[in-house]
């Protein structure tokens, strides 16, 4: 156990990540008053003074008995109130790093930084025309990132920022479609997904429910240009090829979609795909989709609950292929259970086969609510070791095979505190993914558990529109979520 205790200013967002980064493993309790003695010794016990411009931190802890950390810092504040946070808050976490570092004997290789995007840190920095030997710099010296992710960020953001400047127009848009549906939910999925053989019977209901956010929807954005189309879900090829097709042609019939640039739909699961369905994705100018292995491993596949094998696959892509599908995208994720660099290198070996278009790798997300955690005693005894040298031979399969890197994201309870990282082959990468990441665009979604992002490039406004995440309320607050939107346009003259 962790014990945090904050006194003073309130920091718990940007401090717990990152000690949580330092012990994944550890519960931590926060505490924010005073306590003059404790019955149960943690491991580790953290005490954080935060006055308004200087902070104190104390740490001792079982693990390291006879030994206590002690520093206290002023922070020297000027300018505006969110500068004087960023400044203390950059010093707070700097300090805290240095004595966690110290006391674990342990670096991270993301510094300080616990965010879902630090590629944008430095996008922004490229486009102020900050020289890239200073931008290496800031992020060495303010978050104390390692060489190797400040290079890759880097990497990254110069491919973006050319992919933004050809796809950037005013006004517009894009669109994502959640389709809550899948043949069984994968036990590290936290995403609101629903078993189609328990669920079946909701498709229609939510399907005409979708239809009528959707006319909404286009009713309203009728002036501004659309230029990026997502599937997502969910497994939306769990739709019937009549369902999928009649789906495609309403959202082509209604929305302006002259200036789309791409038309993704995550077609997924293997056992959700047939050829007819392929065919009408074809025939209804989808212009990418994805088949997702995750492994190739069959004891993997069925320990993480995806009933189908490592053939069926193989199968599903080659048949996309033979329809006519140029652009496909595969994912995999390192960090499963029971997995090693080994069970890696031969997923790897199986996709060099196929040479999809792009490759997506995720570090495994420990998430609450999936089963991974919620009946965590199913999985005792295999965690996955060596998971920074599996992101390794992807790394290297992607530089050898003609991959670069588009894209890149984190999320929180990650396998060795890594990251996600998109590769694609040169004109193949997939730029609904750095939309959504580098916020650059207004998207709006549509369907259950969806959260539409209204950015405003002017002022750097961004604001939040949540559909609720349960079918069945979806499908009878539907007005209640065309309302929510209704309510947004009119107060910012949308």
């Amino acid at each position: 156990m962790i014990k945090l205790i904050l006194l003073g200013e309130d920091y718990e967002q940007d401090i717990r990540p990152l000690v949580l980064a330092f012990y994944p493993e550890e519960i931590i309790t926060v505490i924010k008053t005073e306590e003059k003695e404790c019955v149960e010794q943690p491991l580790l016990q953290i005490i954080l003074h935060l006055l308004e411009q200087s902070f104190q931190i104390t740490l001792t802890g079982t693990e390291v008995p006879e030994k206590t950390l002690f520093v206290s810092e002023k922070v020297i504040l000027s300018g505006e109130i969110e500068e004087k946070k960023r400044a203390y808050r950059i010093k707070l976490q700097r300090s805290l790093y240095q004595m966690l570092s110290e006391w674990t004997k342990k670096t991270l290789p993301w510094g300080t930084l616990t965010g879902v995007r630090p590629v944008k840190l430095v996008l922004d920095k490229l486009e102020q025309g900050i020289k890239e030997e200073k931008i290496y710099d800031f992020m060495k010296e303010t978050y104390l990132c390692s060489e190797e992710k400040i290079s890759i960020c880097l990497e990254i953001a110069k491919r973006e920022r050319e992919i933004l400047d050809i796809i950037n127009e005013e006004n517009s848009y894009s669109l994502y479609l959640g389709i809550p549906f899948c043949p069984t939910t994968c036990a590290y999925c936290s995403f609101p997904s629903y078993p189609l053989e328990h669920f079946s019977k909701l498709v229609e209901p939510y399907v005409e429910a979708l239809y009528k956010e959707i006319l909404y929807t286009a009713n309203r954005m009728r002036d501004r240009p659309l230029k990026t189309i997502y599937f997502g879900g969910g497994t939306p090829t769990t739709l019937t090829s009549k369902q999928l097709k009649e789906l495609l042609k309403f959202v082509w019939n209604n929305f302006d979609c002259s200036k789309v640039e791409e038309f993704t739909v995550e077609a997924g699961r293997p056992d959700s795909i047939t050829k007819e369905k392929l065919e009408v994705l074809k025939e209804e100018n989808v212009t990418r989709i994805s088949i997702n292995p995750q492994s190739m491993q069959q004891k993997t596949l069925d320990l993480i609950g995806r009933r189908h094998t490592a053939e069926q696959i193989e199968e599903a892509f080659f048949l996309a292929r033979e329809v006519g599908h140029e652009n496909i995208n595969m994912d995999l994720i390192i960090g499963l259970p029971g997995e090693t660099p080994e069970d890696v290198a031969y997923t790897l070996s199986r996709i060099k086969a196929l040479e999809p278009d792009s490759l997506t790798v995720h570090t495994l997300a420990r998430k609450r609510a999936a089963r991974l955690n919620t009946q965590k005693e199913q999985y005792m005894g295999l965690k996955a070791k060596e998971v920074g040298k599996m992101q390794e031979l992807t790394r290297q399969f992607a530089k050898e095979n003609g991959y670069f890197p588009y894209y890149l994201y984190r999320q929180k309870h990650m396998e060795e505190n890594l990251e996600n990282i998109g590769y694609a082959k040169k004109d193949k990468e997939g730029i609904y993914n750095i939309l959504i990441m580098e916020e650059r665009q207004t998207i709006l979604a549509l369907g259950s558990g969806a959260t539409s992002k209204f950015v405003f490039p002017k002022t750097g406004q961004i604001e939040r529109v949540e559909n609720v995440k349960s079918l069945t309320d979806y499908i009878t607050r539907i007005d209640e979520m065309i309302q929510r939107k209704q309510m947004f346009y009119q107060q910012y003259g949308q």
